[in-house]
């Protein structure tokens, strides 16, 4: 009895086997069957699974990838992308402190992710190479740049990046077309020494609207495969002519910032005046900027309040309070006459326009009248205030809208700082004056702010994965994750029509659509229960991304494998493969011992012998009656 309250425990010690892992990574992308290795990939499978020596000495795992990696199931060769450092990385992170090599079976060629060459693997690499490994002459459009949208009559730059794998001295003829028209044709000349071209070219818009064209090189003589040669680009042209009013009552480096990065966009046109020099009406333009406002602004802010036009204020140490508290502009300052130094903090839940954070913490400090902003009106705040390294919630650039009218507030001077470090930064102005060019597109823009907005490409590589976002509000313009959305896609070509929910994923609405064949697609966008519905159209093209290699990179896998520590192998000599892995003494069982505690008592033996006992009486007493 003693025994069973103390219930003394022994420890024993038993020895554990772990055989190290072969990790079998599988190419799963359409570029397999289009090098027509289907079937060898399967043989190769086959064959590793099946090597009884190979299976006693590893724990054989199979993963297939894609853009992604995966546990073997099924092997479709339907991957639209190839992300071969991915799938290493990740390999490499779940077998982590393992003996686990890796065969890697592929034809090299990657489509997205960092470039494989150059990781670093933990585990030797092993790769099988799939595939013509023969080079064969191949030109290609390889990158092709140009901006979304243009202005009607003007000229937009696309850059194109050619380029040759062969040793012969070519010359084709590069073009492009627009509804079947060429707009613009170069010949250009490739060899040996001279394997890539830049082009430039210029095109004129002439219609407003969603434009497509096709980039397109000759094909030479003796070249497989053409589906590179072709590329469809996109733009949209926007009829749009602005005008803007500056008017000062200082001399001041921003006046000059704001002309600059307004009219790098050639469809807008700055005039600059000083207030005293004002006589004309403001019914001219579409935005009036008001820099550091006094009483001498009275006449205009009269007429901008009797015409309802939108303007933007920037405030300084030039900017009399009084006179703007008389106004009710809808923000006022208890402001002092000591100046303070105000840094930038970037709102990204700002709703008012699409801006992204071109590093406005970076940016100098402005000055301003130091006391504390009180905001009486509906508004969105794009940059908050930095008082000396501490983030506040006072508004440093913020956007009212009321009653159809649009107007923004910048408290502080020297933004000409800003665009001096977004040069320094980036060696462009581009970004601060895109910045600059989207305050006043909203600002300068008389069109109601829409609650449903759609973020989407305008053209889609053949078997790509469509993916369209949602941003819908409510009617205060806060984001509303109530709404049901669904999208209506209907093909101009066969007129079929296919309806897709959206899903709520974080603050927007997303919806993947998959597997749509080639061809011209509308599509309308609308919030059921809600007369709120968005309208656009977008091109898949008939090009698939891994269709463009003419042959298997095995350079590039030679060098993955000798800097893992791996072997480059060809499809048939992988017997030999196996014969290395099954010699390489480095991959070996280990042993661990583990010790274990056992109860010297085992209470659940006991308890079943006592039920037992307890069962048998009972059924033999009520046998015999005596229950």
């Amino acid at each position: 009895m003693i025994l069973l309250f103390i219930n003394p425990k022994t420890k024993s010690v038993v020895l554990e086997n772990t055989k190290p892992i072969l990790t079998v990574l599988v190419d799963n992308s359409v570029s397999i069957p289009f090098f027509k290795e289907d079937k060898e990939i399967r043989n190769i499978i086959y064959n590793i699974k099946n090597n009884k020596e190979l299976v006693s000495k590893f724990n054989i795992k199979e993963f297939t990838f894609g853009n992604s990696l995966q546990v073997l199931d099924l092997l479709s060769f339907t991957e639209k992308e190839t992300n071969i450092s991915n799938a290493i990385l990740t390999v490499n992170e779940l077998h982590k402190d393992k003996i686990a090599p890796i065969i890697l079976l592929t034809d090299g060629n990657q489509t997205i992710g960092n470039d494989y060459e150059f990781i670093n693997s933990k585990q030797p690499v092993y790769p099988i190479v799939l595939g013509d490994t023969t080079l064969h002459q191949d030109l290609k459009i390889s990158q092709l740049n140009v901006n979304k949208y243009s202005y009607i009559k003007n000229k937009f730059p696309v850059e194109i990046l050619l380029n040759y794998d062969g040793n012969e001295t070519v010359t084709t003829q590069f073009s492009i077309y627009r509804k079947g028209k060429t707009v613009f044709t170069e010949k250009v000349k490739f060899s040996a020494d001279q394997k890539s071209k830049t082009i430039i070219a210029n095109l004129i818009s002439t219609k407003e609207g969603l434009q497509y064209y096709t980039a397109s090189i000759k094909k030479i003589e003796g070249e497989r495969n053409i589906k590179n040669n072709t590329k469809k680009f996109s733009v949209e042209v926007i009829d749009e002519q602005t005008k803007v009013l500056i008017l000062t009552s200082v001399l001041h480096p921003d006046i000059g910032t704001f002309k600059k990065a307004i009219e790098s966009n050639k469809q807008r046109s700055v005039d600059v005046l000083l207030v005293d020099d004002f006589k004309n009406q403001i019914i001219d333009y579409q935005l009036v900027i008001l820099y550091q406002p006094n009483n001498k602004f009275n006449r205009v802010f009269s007429q901008l309040k009797q015409q309802n036009s939108n303007y933007f204020v920037i405030t300084g140490a030039n900017t009399d309070w009084n006179f703007i508290h008389k106004k009710q502009l809808g923000f006022t300052k208890k402001a002092i006459n000591q100046t303070e130094n105000y840094g930038a903090i970037y709102n990204d839940s700002f709703l008012t326009f699409l801006q992204k954070n071109i590093g406005f913490n970076q940016f100098a400090p402005l000055k301003d009248k130091f006391g504390e902003i009180i905001l009486t009106k509906e508004h969105q705040t794009l940059l908050f205030q930095n008082l000396n390294g501490v983030q506040t919630e006072q508004p440093l650039l913020t956007t009212f809208e009321q009653n159809n009218q649009k107007s923004a507030v910048l408290f502080g001077e020297g933004i000409w700082k800003w665009r001096a470090a977004s040069f320094l930064s980036s060696n462009s102005f581009q970004e601060f004056d895109e910045f600059l060019g989207n305050l006043v597109q909203y600002l300068a823009s008389n069109k109601k702010r829409n609650r449903l907005e759609v973020v989407t490409n305008t053209i889609y590589p053949a078997n790509s994965t469509i993916k369209i976002s949602a941003f819908y509000t409510d009617k205060n313009y806060q984001f509303d994750a109530r709404a049901s959305l669904e999208i209506t896609l209907t093909n101009v070509n066969t007129k079929e029509i296919t309806k897709f929910p959206f899903s709520l994923i974080n603050n927007s609405y997303q919806v993947e659509i998959e597997n749509l064949p080639f061809g011209n697609y509308t599509y309308k966008i609308n919030v059921k229960g809600q007369n709120i519905n968005k309208y656009g159209r977008f091109f898949i093209t008939d090009y698939q991304v891994e269709e463009q290699f003419t042959s298997a990179n095995h350079k590039k896998l030679s060098i993955l494998a000798e800097k893992s520590g791996g072997k480059l192998y060809y499809k048939n000599n992988t017997d030999n493969l196996l014969k290395d892995l099954l010699r390489n003494k480095s991959y070996h069982i280990t042993q661990k011992s583990i010790i274990k505690q056992q109860n010297l008592i085992d209470w659940k033996w006991i308890l079943f012998i006592v039920i037992s006992l307890f069962t048998i009486e009972w059924f033999i007493r009520k046998y015999y009656g005596k229950i």
